[in-house]
């Protein structure tokens, strides 16, 4: 006999629920949410798991690989697409929610996640962490600007190096002002040389991976853009066809369709949404900034007379996901013309 689970996690707590293949529930327990805890219950001779569900979330990764390192069948699990199934419930509770799971399972109701190598989860970290620097600084650099226009001091258009020059400058003859505003550049100049430390490490990295430097050879991919697809794609061989990125990262329209309605909606924006938004940036640089021309350029070029420039970006930005995966799978680098890429 086969036997299916559902685990619902928390941070402290797992709730785990296995039934059989008739849909009978065999064993509910509540445990740690720690790998020797759950091993303790789904390591016993007495089941002969087929599938064993895992919703993504932020313990997911940890749990997933130390799990399927002992052999046991278990899936991460789309989160969206569980909720839309458990929300038929009455009563949400974790007991119940691992119940659904353990019954999602067996009946096969699930949409499955892709699991990050170490690697991956790694690089991944870099690139949070930096975003989450920048945009700190960034953050207290307008709050300067806000508050001093408050007493009419503009500071102005001033680059990153020149900007506590700048602020200085402004409150040099009201000394009130001066100690209000210096510790806010304190925490400026240490979260810019912090961010200058990340930033080295990219592109060291980006430096020294083959994969990296194929895919910013695509006009409008840089070193950020390059790396996060790195780390986003992970395994490229997981998606049957080059087609398959696009909607994966949330960069196709939604489709509607009810009797004789039929209608295409706004992008999806499923999947990575820091993947999306280093695209979209992309497209956006390709389109308006780069002056070299190419194949790619004229084709989205024609989109945006048609169709309007916003939409031609994000049109742009699903094309660069799918010619990206395909000159990381292939080994090739961007071809600027039609020509070669024909010959090739």
């Amino acid at each position: 006999m086969e036997h299916f689970a559902g685990l619902d996690v928390s941070v402290k707590e797992s709730s785990v629920c296995i039934v059989d293949d008739t849909g009978r529930i065999v064993r509910e327990v509540k445990v740690a949410s720690e790998p020797e805890a759950l091993l303790q219950v789904l390591k016993s001779n007495a089941y002969h798991f087929r599938r064993i569900g895992l919703e993504a979330g932020p313990l997911s990764q940890w749990l997933f690989s130390a799990l399927a390192e002992v052999g046991l069948p278990v899936i991460c699990v789309e989160t969206r697409h569980m909720r839309a199934v458990l929300k038929a419930q009455i009563n949400k509770t974790d007991r119940n929610d691992a119940r659904g799971m353990a019954q999602m399972m067996r009946a096969g109701l699930y949409r499955p996640v892709h699991v990050k190598t170490l690697r991956s989860q790694k690089l991944r970290m870099l690139l949070t962490h930096r975003k989450l620097l920048q945009s700190k600084a960034i953050s207290i650099e307008n709050d300067l600007r806000g508050t001093l226009r408050n007493f009419g001091l503009k500071v102005g258009v001033v680059g990153k190096v020149k900007f506590e020059a700048r602020i200085k400058e402004l409150v040099e003859n009201l000394p009130d002002l001066a100690l209000l505003v210096e510790p806010l550049l304190i925490v400026r100049r240490v979260l810019r040389e912090q961010l200058g430390i990340l930033h080295r490490r990219l592109l060291a990295i980006v430096r020294d991976d083959e994969v990296c430097r194929r895919l910013m050879t695509i006009p409008g991919v840089g070193p950020v853009v390059a790396l996060t697809y790195r780390a986003t794609v992970d395994v490229p061989a997981r998606f049957r066809n080059s087609k398959a990125v696009g909607a994966v990262l949330g960069l196709t329209p939604c489709k509607h369709q009810s009797g004789e309605s039929e209608r295409s909606g706004a992008i999806s924006k499923c999947g990575d949404e820091m993947m999306r938004v280093m695209l979209y940036e992309a497209a956006q640089i390709l389109l308006v900034r780069s002056t070299k021309w190419s194949w790619l350029k004229a084709w989205a070029m024609q989109i945006a007379r048609r169709r309007g420039v916003k939409k031609a970006i994000v049109a742009l930005a699903r094309r660069l996901a799918v010619v990206m995966h395909r000159i990381w799978v292939d080994g090739t680098t961007f071809r600027w013309t039609r020509e070669t890429v024909a010959a090739a």
